[in-house]
């Protein structure tokens, strides 16, 4: 039982590395989103960012191994319709994992993790985190506010943040869009995230260039390793490695995961409305 339950937990942490994810909120009207989002101006102007990595209606689809079990899905999906607010233009992306199977029965996880970005800053304006797991469930709302630097999490809680913070979801599509092209065995990329009340330095470091088989073919890949804390999930540092794809959509293809308990893998089983061609190997 308890090594279901740390499998089951896996499938929230997984997702939420893939940069990286209970189901039931969600804010459809303009009328709402903008008065959780607070584009207040300010004295200083927002980034231009030009997004060549993805585009509306994207869906990725995972599933996630703990041994040989399939534990369970994540799914990542940028909404076909962008939101404005406040003349802003705003991506509405969604991340959930799900259990399946005998870990389903076991130990039911519902994650569900949404970032509305801003389209032309590439910055998040609202992060949602909806999480169950086991019975456990918690719920974060994070509205950033970039031009006094901000993040309001409620409660009358703010927080103050660095220029070009992300959150856990935003991250990822900002990471998809870094300039890979001259990179180089060893060399470091960073972001800086909001996570849990706290900045978060993500680094990782590229290891190189790997073709991977996949369920949906062969791919030319670029290996990168999250630089992790040892001791507490992880035996090692190097026990986190992710491959995403040789091309200019960068898609996570395959993230391994050595941990204290086993290993987890979790593998791209599908995609489609890429924004770009693939690297695939015919």
């Amino acid at each position: 039982m308890q090594t279901i339950k740390h499998i089951s937990i896996k499938v929230g942490v997984i997702t939420a590395v893939i940069a990286l994810f209970s189901a039931g909120y969600k804010v459809d009207k303009a009328s709402d989103i903008s008065e959780a989002i607070q584009t207040q101006t300010g004295t200083d102007g927002l980034p231009s960012a030009v997004n060549k990595a993805f585009k509306q209606g994207e869906v990725l689809t995972y599933r996630l191994h703990y041994g040989m079990l399939n534990a369970g899905v994540a799914i990542l999906e940028v909404k076909p319709d962008l939101i404005e607010v406040s003349g802003r233009k705003v991506y509405h992306i969604v991340g959930s994992g799900y259990t399946i199977g005998s870990t389903d029965w076991f130990f039911k996880v519902r994650d569900r993790y949404e970032t509305y970005m801003d389209k032309d800053a590439m910055l998040p304006w609202l992060f949602v985190r909806r999480v169950d797991e086991g019975g456990y469930k918690f719920s974060q709302d994070y509205a950033f506010n970039h031009y006094t630097k901000k993040v309001d999490i409620g409660n009358n809680e703010k927080f103050d943040i660095p220029a070009g913070i992300q959150d856990m979801v935003s991250a990822f599509y900002s990471a998809r869009n870094m300039d890979l092209s001259n990179a180089k065995a060893g060399d470091l990329f960073s972001l800086t995230c909001f996570v849990d009340k706290e900045i978060w330095p993500l680094k990782i470091k590229f290891m190189g260039k790997e073709t991977i088989d996949t369920d949906i073919g062969k791919f030319r890949c670029l290996k990168f390793r999250p630089i992790v804390q040892k001791g507490r999930v992880f035996k090692k540092e190097e026990d986190l490695n992710v491959w995403i794809s040789d091309d200019d959509n960068h898609l996570p293809m395959r993230v391994k995961a050595d941990i204290l308990i086993g290993s987890i893998k979790m593998d791209i089983t599908g995609f489609k409305n890429l924004a770009n061609a693939t690297s695939k190997v015919d």
